[in-house]
């Protein structure tokens, strides 16, 4: 990890070269594991660290952790050799109010992003997208002091036009460059996008990918394990690491025909046997 773990920024003409697939670190986004971390946080981090999981993302619940537990899991996270370079967080962590303690608990962990994953402006048309990209941009400029930036990760609802026009669009278009667009793949897929064209279409701001499959197959969906659905990962991937910015992948499941555990395990082999 010694030789994975530093990574910065890439820009400008650097996105043209592709890095070795061996130097991309490849992380769970917890969400996969969260009824394990509800019983069992140190255990379930350690079992996810086992199988070979490089990073994390923890999700909303790191939030409510006291200074004195987020130390504690930042040694045991260097302890097991993994990094979490961002968080998952709603939109409210990120307001003025909380953006302090946000920048503490997240620089604690290492992280570099701070990535929001849910709004309050679904309704409000495209003008409430765009109020959003203020409150994006303003976080952004908060995290600044601590090395950090600001991140938004799409679901469905953002791939899904409003007026003619698809909020994910709003904002890219009012964002600064540095605020990250993490993709979730599945989701992308679900609305009908494409998640190549996506990436093409931001140079430089897919800094990371949220690998979760999806499948158009009556009662299938989410619960098809990574390379099951319809995603078309060598494409993908190929445009992550062509021009996209892509830093680090997150594996992300929200619930299969295995345990949660077996269901990381299987998804990270499959990755790996994917990668070569």
């Amino acid at each position: 990890m010694s030789a994975i773990a530093p990574f910065a920024m890439r820009g400008g003409d650097a996105f043209a070269s592709l890095a070795p697939s061996s130097a991309i670190p490849v992380g769970l986004e917890l969400y996969s594991v969260r009824e394990g971390l509800k019983t069992d946080l140190d255990g379930t981090v350690k079992a996810v660290a086992g199988m070979g999981y490089q990073c994390v993302e923890f999700y909303a619940p790191y939030w409510e952790w006291s200074e004195a537990q987020t130390k504690r899991m930042r040694k045991l996270l260097d302890d097991l050799g993994v990094r979490c370079y961002s968080t998952h967080n709603a939109s409210s962590y990120v307001t003025k109010e909380n953006i302090g303690k946000t920048r503490d608990r997240c620089g604690i962990l290492g992280c570099k992003y701070v990535v929001v994953a849910s709004t309050d402006v679904e309704g409000q048309g495209i003008d409430g997208w765009r109020k959003f990209a203020d409150v994006l941009n303003e976080a952004n400029d908060g995290l600044a002091s601590a090395q950090m930036h600001s991140g938004y990760h799409n679901h469905k609802t953002e791939f899904v036009a409003v007026d003619g026009v698809r909020p994910i669009e709003v904002l890219a278009k009012n964002t600064k460059p540095t605020v990250m667009l993490q993709l979730d793949v599945g989701t992308c897929l679900e609305a009908g996008g494409d998640p190549v064209a996506w990436i093409k279409a931001n140079p430089g701001r897919i800094r990371s990918l949220h690998l979760k499959d999806w499948s158009p197959d009556a009662g299938k969906g989410y619960t098809v394990l990574f390379g099951e659905g319809a995603a078309d990962w060598k494409a993908i991937f190929a445009a992550a690491e062509h021009g996209g910015g892509v830093e680090y992948y997150l594996i992300e499941q929200e619930g299969s025909r295995m345990s949660e555990l077996d269901t990381a395990r299987d998804c990270l082999k499959t990755y790996r046997k994917m990668r070569g």
